[in-house]
């Protein structure tokens, strides 16, 4: 879908902030507006092709906006820690590793009918590089797993939260959930699952399939009761993805660099400069996670084993910006 020129316009004249502000509340009116399509994984995967062209934007005549991107955009992290600071009362913090705005349709459909009350939608940003274990450094954690069974000690940034770290079935979650009145649960789906689908045909559509089954599950609004009872409850992720087996392939002088630096991955800490390329297909940029060099955009590139059909870490707007959900259940 071509952008409109006027919103092109905008992006091109917009301070940094507001240009931001722009792309990830254009990403927010793609992504979240209900399911109606007779085939969902179809749909789901037009609106993943709608956001191409503010992909190829910030890629090539945008590109410089990666700059101010972690100085503007207010990061998933530090909205945590500002909600956890300013609730009164219980909260439950659930973050679904690796859930996307893509997946947004089928909890915000739900969750009335299942009792609940949706109080705020928003986006936020990953950190960079967007994966796993910087988010959970950025909360104070060393690592996803020093939440599990309670073990993430006291010197992190969600004080007196209940932590719980797992990929079990929903359903036993439940039975996980206790009356502590502060609560974080990091459950490893969609992430592991999206690992998982690495080879050709097991890309976005199939996804898109068990994303449906998992959200719109008996066990899973079962869990997420446990969860808001006597709690106001907030759902977001750590990161997003990319449908990386959609993107277009580069150029055989490309490839022959991209799998050199990024092997089959979205960032690499190991190279020290960018490529030579106008307008960037990498970029080198500091975040306070440190020097990483980074994939710029929607591209691919062959490698023996295959490249992942879903993947992140990269510098696209699926994959950075995060989906923040607050519900409480109804009186």
């Amino acid at each position: 879908m071509a952008l409109d020129l006027d919103f092109l316009n905008q992006l091109q004249n917009a301070k940094p902030e507001d240009a931001w502000k722009a792309i990830l509340s254009h990403a927010w009116q793609v992504c979240s507006p209900p399911l109606n399509s007779s085939s969902l994984s179809t749909e789901i995967i037009k609106r993943d092709y709608a956001l191409a062209d503010i992909d190829l934007f910030l890629a090539s005549a945008g590109w410089d906006l990666w700059k101010s991107y972690e100085r503007v955009v207010p990061l998933t992290s530090e909205q945590i820690v500002k909600w956890w600071q300013d609730t009164m009362g219980g909260k439950g913090l659930l973050i679904l590793d690796g859930f996307s705005l893509r997946e947004c349709p089928y909890l915000l459909a739900q969750a009335q009918s299942q009792g609940f009350t949706i109080h705020t939608t928003a986006v936020t940003g990953a950190e960079l590089p967007a994966d796993t274990t910087p988010f959970a450094k950025a909360l104070g954690f060393t690592q996803r797993s020093d939440l599990s069974n309670n073990g993430a000690g006291a010197t992190h940034r969600l004080p007196g939260a209940r932590t719980e770290s797992t990929d079990i079935p929903y359903r036993d979650c439940a039975d996980l959930i206790g009356s502590e009145l502060y609560w974080v649960f990091w459950h490893h789906w969609p992430d592991n699952s999206l690992h998982q689908r690495k080879t050709p045909g097991r890309g976005l559509a199939s996804f898109a399939e068990e994303a449906e089954t998992y959200l719109t599950s008996d066990d899973f609004w079962l869990f997420l009761r446990r969860l808001a009872t006597g709690r106001q409850i907030v759902i977001t992720s750590d990161h997003g993805y990319a449908a990386s087996g959609n993107f277009p392939d580069s150029s055989k002088e490309q490839t022959e660099y991209l799998k050199q630096i990024f092997k089959s991955g979205r960032w690499t800490d190991d190279a020290t400069e960018p490529g030579v390329w106008a307008p960037p297909i990498d970029l080198l940029l500091e975040s306070r996670h440190g020097h990483h060099l980074f994939v710029n955009g929607r591209r691919k590139w062959s490698i023996s084993a295959g490249y992942p059909t879903l993947t992140h870490g990269g510098l696209s707007v699926l994959e950075v910006g995060v989906p923040w959900i607050e519900l409480s259940l109804k009186a």
